[in-house]
């Protein structure tokens, strides 16, 4: 598509906590501007314990103001935006009527564990231990990597399956309307697409859809096979019309309906927030690595044109999919995932009880004390993740000692969150067998210069922190102004990514640091099966 003479960019960023619409002024030559911003919160529901839920309405409504909003903030009118991008949380879903558009439930969020007994059912089942044997089999005969990623597979909440299957087992409504095939299965980015496309009018059927990199981390999509895992859906008794089409992050998403802001804007790229992380801090060649410590931790490397297997609990994704041009084949690449569910959230935690008054003093605090005085503090408020692999570990100090003032467990609670993405540094080390000169970061806790510090001791190479620490929006931004002709190449992104500070590793510190991870790594093997001992189950 060529480039118009509107070059400005709405990008609707949609995560577990905050709605953002940042507009952005995208020349073909020279740095984007943000000129409008709008932002609301995402109001949680917890209706039961375990259970995390969003109302779609309310959402909705929080959609189409934050878009207006930043509008009337850059002083444009709708019609000069020259598309919309849509960057989304992952893995929280809703199911709604296809002939109504009337949604069955509030979306069920990927922090929920309403499917948890299901999982450890299913984890500890004859089935699963039988159809992991059978990859294994399979892969000693073939090598197939795909067989060898089957063979170590383990059910977790945070993935859509059972929470779906959940869902399809216990709303008699959802059960009713299957019958007649009515019902349609989405994440955030699906049902968004489906609305936005819509229009006012909730009767009118449009291309039901998904992206490749929404669809990639569900837990019933392969991206080996780059298609919907047959063994999933007949496992679990899901059926396959209940699925979106998976497209590519170029596909011709189509335009926000006139009707909904009083101007048709082109959707012009739809990308998950951690796929949209990568382009931000433009991540596109192989062997490139970054983390991104927001409410949780996320480690993506760019694998290249390869789709790894994961022995030690690392995820294979589908990083992004773009269209070739005439008569060349999809621009592809794929990633390894690892994940810790609790950065932000710790440091929230600390602030809600008082360990300091604003976040941004706690590396002063840390760094005003030589050392944690052997305090340690373990970070599982959601259980602890790869290479771990434990959801009933449980979280809490250890170490305290009469000499321990506030500053000393502060130090420590900010060392626990870079121990715990040197886990998975570590982790992807092993997996990749790749060489990493450099960790590029973002998110909001990457602003935690000792936390940045810490990880480079740890790591032994360079931390590099954009400019841009909330990086998802911009990437979203860069791959629309890829997709609609505003920029030709992803060569040019990357001369546009500007560095807001490097953390270079301190050699005589790194030996001193790995020795207290160690510690720390024995510090999490005592509160490992925490919520497993029957004196704890217990006390509730």
């Amino acid at each position: 598509m060529a480039a118009t003479d509107r070059q400005y960019i709405a990008t609707l960023d949609v995560g577990t906590t905050t709605i953002r619409c940042i507009i952005y002024a995208a020349p073909t030559n020279g740095q984007p501007v943000t000129v409008g911003t709008a932002y609301d919160h995402v109001d949680l529901i917890y209706p039961a314990p375990g259970w995390v839920e969003i109302s779609p309405e309310k959402l909705w409504t929080s959609v189409l103001q934050v878009i207006r909003q930043a509008t009337e903030d850059a002083n444009l009118k709708i019609e000069q935006l020259a598309c919309l991008a849509i960057a989304t949380q992952r893995n929280s879903f809703t199911c709604w009527n296809r002939n109504t558009g009337q949604v069955y439930h509030n979306f069920i969020t990927w922090k929920d564990l309403r499917a948890d007994q299901l999982v450890k059912d299913w984890n500890e089942s004859f089935t699963l231990r039988l159809l992991k044997f059978g990859a294994s089999v399979l892969h000693f005969v073939t090598r197939s990597k795909r067989f060898l990623a089957g063979s170590v597979i383990k059910l977790m909440n945070p993935q859509i399956t059972l929470r779906l299957a959940w869902v399809l087992q216990n709303n008699p409504s959802v059960q009713e309307d299957l019958k007649h095939g009515s019902v349609l299965y989405g994440t955030i980015d699906s049902w968004l697409l489906y609305r936005l496309r819509q229009g006012t009018d909730l009767t009118k059927q449009v291309e039901h859809i998904s992206d490749v990199t929404n669809c990639t981390s569900t837990g019933i999509y392969d991206p080996f096979g780059q298609e919907w895992a047959g063994w999933a859906l007949n496992l679990f008794s899901i059926k396959k019309e209940l699925l979106p089409k998976v497209v590519d992050n170029s596909y011709d998403f189509g335009h926000v309906h006139e009707t909904l802001l009083g101007a048709r804007i082109k959707i012009a790229a739809s990308v998950s927030d951690q796929a949209a992380s990568l382009w931000g801090n433009c991540c596109f060649e192989r062997g490139d690595v970054k983390i991104t410590m927001g409410t949780g931790s996320f480690l993506n490397v760019n694998t290249g044109t390869k789709c790894l297997a994961s022995v030690h609990g690392l995820y294979p994704l589908i990083g992004y999919k773009l269209q070739g041009g005439a008569g060349s084949p999809p621009d592809i690449i794929y990633l390894m995932e690892g994940s810790s569910n609790d950065t932000g959230s710790i440091i929230e935690w600390a602030l809600n009880v008082g360990l300091f008054d604003d976040p941004a003093a706690s590396a002063a605090m840390a760094l005003s004390v030589p050392n944690s005085d052997g305090v340690l503090f373990v970070p599982a408020f959601s259980g602890l993740g790869p290479p771990i692999r434990d959801d009933t570990a449980g979280s809490g100090f250890i170490g305290i000692k009469p000499s321990t003032r506030k500053e000393h467990m502060v130090r420590a609670l900010l060392e626990s969150l870079a121990f715990r993405v040197a886990l998975l540094y570590d982790c992807a080390l092993r997996e990749t067998g790749f060489s990493f000169t450099c960790i590029r970061v973002d998110g909001g806790v990457s602003k935690n210069d000792f936390i940045c510090q810490t990880l480079a001791d740890l790591t032994g190479i360079e931390v590099e922190r954009g400019e841009v620490a909330d990086s998802s929006a911009l990437g979203a931004m860069y791959m629309a102004g890829l997709n609609c002709g505003i920029w030709s190449t992803k060569r040019q992104l990357t001369e546009l990514r500007k560095v807001d500070k490097t953390f270079a590793p301190d050699g005589a510190q790194r030996a001193k640091r790995l020795k207290q991870m160690r510690a720390w790594e024995r510090a999490v093997d005592r509160f490992k099966k925490w919520y497993m001992l029957e004196d704890i189950k217990n006390l509730d």
